[in-house]
C-alpha cells in the first residue's frame, strides 16, 4: 500500500482476485439453475460461499464445490488454502 493515500497503486487485492474467479465460474452454475455467493475470505484465507439455487442440496454440490470452485480457486489464486460452503 501506498505511504500517502493507503491504495493499493492498481494491484488487486484478495477480494478483488477471488471475486473475478467466482464472477468466471457463476455462469456455468447458472446454466444448472444455480449460483454461488461469495460469503467472506477469513484470516486463514478460507474462502467461505453460498451455493444457491439448484445448487443448494444438490448431492452434487460438494463435488462442484471442491473439484471445480476450489480447484479454480487454488489454481488461479494461489493465496486461498480452501472453500467452505456455508448456509
Amino acid at each position: 500500500m501506498c505511504e500517502n493515500c493507503g491504495c493499493n497503486k492498481g494491484e488487486k487485492t484478495l477480494k478483488d482476485k477471488v471475486t473475478e474467479v467466482i464472477d468466471s465460474i457463476r455462469p456455468m452454475l447458472q446454466n444448472d439453475g444455480g449460483d454461488i455467493e461469495l460469503v467472506e475470505i477469513d484470516a486463514n484465507n478460507a474462502v467461505k460461499v453460498r451455493l444457491q439455487g439448484a445448487c443448494r442440496g444438490c448431492p452434487g454440490a460438494q463435488m462442484t464445490l471442491k473439484m471445480g470452485v476450489e480447484r479454480l480457486l487454488k489454481e488461479r489464486v494461489p493465496e486461498v488454502k480452501e472453500v467452505i460452503a456455508v448456509k
